[in-house]
């Protein structure tokens, strides 16, 4: 059995696994930490704070998952996308111009969202959010889409590889190299600080925050003070890794139209990859020979993010389109269908939704559970509303797209 992957018909089990990642990056909202907070030696609240974090350089939370699966995602869309357009006749060339396009506006909106806020008299130019990483990568997923597919494993090879070694290579900082004026103390060093070879991928004194301090004080940028250093150690250059795992998108996206497989076949396929990339990632870390840090994506957190995002794609694959139990899965449908709307909405409405609800609503709704979990009662009620006018929008058929 073969997965009915026909011109314009989306496969419910991308659009429920686009939900969940989305529904996660929404429920920030709910603020668990907060809530943990208040409830000091919870373990269950605690257990929700920390997968409502991201770590602060190695390892892995369920948080820390958001980025990685919405990148990888984008490989998967590109390739059931661009098997749409082709069956719709669409020429190569505007399939081609569709595509910059795309990645313009996907840079554009990522430094448009950084730079709202009182805060912000001008553009906020910074490309290391999600939206800006994916869009700087786009136009080269879609030039490796076009190789053929055995080639797509090469590509990948070459990304993680060559990233690796370009890191690997680059000169250690000096013993005299002062962390404090980088934004990093001593303590956090000595908590989270890598050593011996695992230090090139040190938080900012690596390759990629060397990059950025010669790219992000460009005269084009019209900065009111010189870029020294990213306060989470996050870099624009990590666009290169994420599109490694935007390419191992592309290369699940070709599993799923291949019709050579059966679905069980494509099933283990999908799930035995996973594993096997997950543990690769895994053991790299532990090997020292490339720590798994999401902040800098390391050529093994790709390899270990990319692991878990095979390993869920495989599980909303064999229970939505293959069982067809879907039913379920609608508030999540309803969420990843409309992913670039939940976005904006997320980062633009809340503030706006909030102060209504204090304003209009009784604050005794929300004391209902007692007063240490009012923001998570005002949270809920606000991710309510924002499921609410997405149900509305794709009740009509309403999706924003690029």
């Amino acid at each position: 059995m073969s997965v009915p992957v026909k011109p314009g018909v989306r496969l419910g089990s991308v659009d429920a696994y686009r939900g969940v990642v989305m529904f996660l990056m929404m429920a920030e909202v709910l603020h668990f930490c907060k809530i943990a907070g208040n409830f000091p030696g919870n373990p269950v609240w605690g257990f929700l704070c920390h997968h409502q974090t991201h770590l602060q350089w190695v390892g892995c939370t369920l948080h820390d998952m958001i980025q990685p699966s919405f990148s990888f995602l984008v490989g998967v869309a590109m390739v059931l996308s661009l098997h749409r357009r082709a069956s719709d006749g669409q020429s190569a060339a505007w399939r081609t111009v569709h595509v910059l396009w795309r990645s313009l506006i996907l840079i554009y909106l990522g430094i448009f969202l950084r730079s709202t806020g009182s805060q912000h008299d001008r553009p906020n130019f910074t490309f290391e959010d999600t939206l800006t990483q994916i869009g700087l990568g786009y136009p080269f997923l879609y030039a490796i889409s076009c190789l053929p597919r055995k080639a797509w494993w090469a590509a990948l090879g070459v990304i993680l590889v060559g990233y690796w070694a370009a890191f690997a290579l680059d000169p250690l900082p000096g013993e005299d190299f002062d962390y404090a004026k980088v934004g990093v103390s001593a303590d956090w060093l000595k908590e989270h600080g890598l050593t011996g070879f695992a230090a090139h991928w040190q938080k900012n004194s690596n390759l990629a925050w060397k990059v950025d301090r010669w790219f992000m004080n460009l005269p084009v940028f019209n900065r009111r003070e010189p870029f020294l250093f990213n306060g989470g150690g996050y870099s624009t250059l990590s666009f290169i890794p994420t599109l490694g795992t935007m390419v191992m998108g592309l290369i699940a996206g070709g599993w799923l139209l291949d019709a050579r497989w059966s679905s069980r076949q494509r099933i283990a396929l999908l799930f035995g990859v996973g594993l096997a990339c997950l543990f690769s990632g895994w053991l790299l870390g532990v090997l020292g020979i490339c720590p798994v840090v999401k902040r800098i994506w390391t050529p093994s957190w790709v390899l270990f993010s990319g692991g878990w995002c095979l390993i869920a794609l495989s599980l909303f694959h064999a229970i939505i389109d293959v069982q067809g139990w879907s039913r379920w899965s609608y508030p999540l449908q309803v969420i990843g269908k409309n992913s670039i709307a939940a976005y904006l909405m997320a980062h633009l409405f809340d503030g706006f939704i909030l102060d209504s609800l204090r304003k209009h609503v009784s604050t005794s709704v929300f004391t209902i559970l007692g007063e240490p979990l009012v923001p998570f009662m005002q949270g809920a009620a606000l991710l309510l509303i924002l499921w609410l006018i997405l149900a509305w929008m794709d009740k009509r058929k309403i999706y924003l797209k690029i």
